[in-house]
């Protein structure tokens, strides 16, 4: 007996309130941009710049301990971790320790830096610096305008693929979905001010693919559907194959979920903004594909002539190609 998360037959009528849920879907991608300007983004140590510092001690490194023994200083933001390297001695333990840029200096001052080693030995007697290095603004900028041009690249990308894999409207459908959840997803960092740094790009871009691939599955099905029922309406169409697609649908992001609800409580601070961004990615990217891309798709209109009938051996048959 198989596990089923949802009836092997459904027919729900997901765009009966389409107006309702088009409408809160645009309404949120603009709230996202006004709390974007308007509150900012709590930007980590990649887009502020900041100093790294690595450190070397014969005692393990205690991460717990070491940000105990920083809190006092009052450095902002300091993410601590560990190094491992298969080539190091038993006796050797390196972190890696990386704290903003502090306000009115451009790189780490001598004060600051002993200050944090006084700090650290107190915990570890062993401690010592090997590397101290600084990230100034003009690196951080260059940072923040190569992560939107990662994300735009990739949004382009997938705007062609989808044009040439199906028709225009269905790229424009799948682009906007894309853009309501990288939106959305920006939109609610901004609110809860959660930590915004290179970690963040690389989620929104898992997102982005998560949700094209959930996309792009349904819009298979649509096509398919397109051609089987010729005379059947667009939205009844679009709603046959939501179905059809749906028990898939579920199990996949709800697996997803499991996996990752498990990471956002036991995986620590060091990967929860990731984490966090990904979680919320899947269930908006989930919304996106059936509420947002099928709704623009429907708007538009497509073509229904994607199959031409020939004759073979078994009678009449359809011969599909892609568009």
């Amino acid at each position: 007996m198989r596990l089923r998360l949802v009836p092997a037959e459904t027919n729900i009528n997901f765009f009966a309130a389409r107006k309702v849920t088009f409408g809160a879907s645009m309404v949120l991608m603009v709230l996202s941009v006004v709390a974007w300007v308007a509150m900012g983004l709590n930007f980590g140590i990649d887009f502020q710049g900041g100093t790294t510092i690595r450190t070397e001690s014969s005692q393990p490194v205690d991460v717990a301990a070491y940000r105990d023994a920083l809190q006092p200083l009052e450095l902002g933001d300091v993410a601590i971790s560990e190094v491992y390297d298969p080539t190091f001695a038993e006796d050797e333990h390196v972190a890696m320790l990386r704290i903003q840029a502090q306000e009115g200096e451009e790189s780490a001052g001598n004060e600051m830096v002993a200050n944090v080693e006084a700090a650290l030995q107190g915990v570890d007697e062993s401690i010592r610096f090997t590397s101290v290095e600084s990230v100034g603004p003009k690196v951080s900028g260059e940072l923040v305008q190569s992560a939107v041009l990662a994300v735009l690249a990739a949004l382009g990308a997938i705007m062609v693929y989808i044009w040439l894999r199906f028709e225009w409207q269905f790229s424009l459908g799948a682009v906007v979905a894309l853009f309501h959840d990288v939106l959305l997803t920006i939109g609610l960092f901004s609110v809860l001010q959660i930590k915004f740094d290179l970690a963040t790009i690389a989620a929104l871009l898992t997102i982005v693919g998560y949700s094209i691939n959930d996309t792009v599955v349904i819009f298979d099905r649509v096509r398919e559907n397109l051609i089987k029922y010729k005379k059947m309406a667009l939205q009844d169409v679009m709603n046959l194959s939501v179905n059809e697609t749906l028990s898939r649908t579920v199990m996949t992001s709800g697996t997803t979920l499991i996996a990752l609800i498990a990471l956002l409580v036991l995986g620590g601070d060091v990967i929860r903004g990731f984490v966090f961004a990904i979680t919320w990615g899947v269930v908006v990217g989930t919304y996106s594909s059936v509420y947002v891309a099928k709704n623009v798709v429907l708007m538009l209109g497509t073509k229904r002539d994607w199959s031409k009938p020939t004759d073979g051996p078994g009678g009449t048959q359809f011969s599909t190609s892609d568009a």
